[in-house]
C-alpha cells in the first residue's frame, strides 16, 4: 500500500527549474530517501505535497488525500521538518511547542522524552535560537504527537554529529514502527543508514530509484591489473577478491552512495 504518491507531478518555474512528470511512491512503513542538490527540484515536490502550493499537472495524495484539496487535514496528523525553519520568533520554544499541541489537539504526547534524547530546553525565545536549536524545535515538533507519516527536507542541518546519529537513530525506531517517511537529505551516511529505498533527482526528472543495495549493484567498477607472474597474480586476486587469468587479475568495487551520485550528476552538482 502506498501512503505517499505523486504521478506526472509538474510545476515549471521557467529557465529549466521545477519539477516535471515526476512520479513515485513511498511505500506503508517504507523510508524513502530522496537525493539531489540544490535546485533539483525536492524542496519543490515536497512543497507540493504539504499542500503549500498547487501542482499545474499531475497529482499528489497523502493516504489517499489530496495534498492541495485536503492539506488541512493532512497536516493535522502528518509529521514535518522544513529545509528552512521560519517560527514566531517572539514565542519561546515552550510556547511554540504548546501552540503546536493545541492546533494539533494532542494531549498526552512525546514532547518530554523528546527534549530529553536531543538535550534541548525550550524556555528561551525562538529569536536567540542559533541554527541547531532551531532545528531541534522543529524535530521534536513533527515527532511529539507520534504520527504515522513523516516528511523530513534536510531534517538534520545544523545539528552536531552527536545529534545527527541521534536523529538516524529515532528514525530507525520509527521504521521499525512502522512508519512512513520521505526523507530529502544531503547527508549520504544518513540516508544509506535509513533508507529502504533512494530517489535520485536531477534537473527536476527522477534519474533514479531503487534500493541503496540494487543502486551500488548497478554501479560496480571493474579494473584490471598485469603482474609480474602468475604467483603475484594469484595472491593480488584472492586478498582483493579477484579473478586471475594468469598474469591479469580483474577486480570488482562497488561505489559509494556519493560516488554513486555524483556519477548521475558529474559536473552539475553545485
Amino acid at each position: 500500500m502506498c501512503e505517499i504518491k505523486i504521478e506526472h507531478l509538474t510545476r515549471n518555474y521557467g529557465g529549466g527549474k521545477g519539477v516535471f512528470n515526476l512520479s513515485f511512491d513511498v511505500k506503508h512503513g517504507e523510508v524513502f530517501g530522496f537525493l539531489g542538490p540544490n535546485g533539483a527540484g525536492k524542496t519543490t515536490t515536497i512543497r507540493h505535497l504539504m499542500g503549500f502550493i498547487k501542482a499545474q499537472e499531475g497529482s499528489c495524495t497523502i493516504n489517499d488525500l489530496d495534498c492541495w484539496k485536503d492539506s488541512e487535514k493532512i497536516q493535522l496528523k502528518l509529521g514535518y521538518i522544513p529545509g528552512e525553519i521560519s517560527y514566531f520568533d517572539d514565542m519561546s520554544g515552550t510556547e511554540f511547542l504548546k501552540f503546536t499541541a493545541n492546533y494539533r489537539k494532542i494531549h498526552h504526547n512525546l514532547q518530554k522524552d523528546l527534549l530529553e534524547r536531543f538535550e534541548f530546553d525550550p524556555k528561551i525565545k525562538i529569536k536567540k535560537m542559533s541554527k541547531g536549536m532551531k532545528q531541534k524545535l522543529g524535530i521534536v515538533a513533527a515527532f511529539m504527537h507520534n504520527p504515522d507519516i513523516f516528511i523530513f527536507d534536510e531534517p538534520t542541518s545544523g545539528l552536531d554529529p552527536l545529534m545527527q546519529n541521534r536523529f538516524i537513530d529515532l528514525v530507525i525506531e520509527e521504521k521499525k514502527n512502522g512508519k512512513t517517511i520521505l526523507m530529502s537529505s544531503h547527508i549520504f551516511e544518513e540516508v544509506e543508514k535509513t533508507c529502504d529505498r533512494i530517489g535520485i533527482i536531477r534537473q527536476g526528472k527522477m534519474a533514479a530509484i531503487d534500493s541503496a543495495a540494487a543502486l551500488k549493484e548497478r554501479h560496480v567498477r571493474h579494473y584490471n591489473v598485469k603482474l609480474e607472474n602468475e604467483t603475484l597474480a594469484e595472491s593480488f586476486a584472492k586478498d582483493f577478491n579477484g579473478i586471475s587469468n594468469g598474469l591479469n587479475v580483474t577486480v570488482s568495487a562497488r561505489q559509494s552512495l556519493e560516488e554513486i551520485f555524483m556519477n548521475y550528476y558529474g559536473d552539475d552538482r553545485k
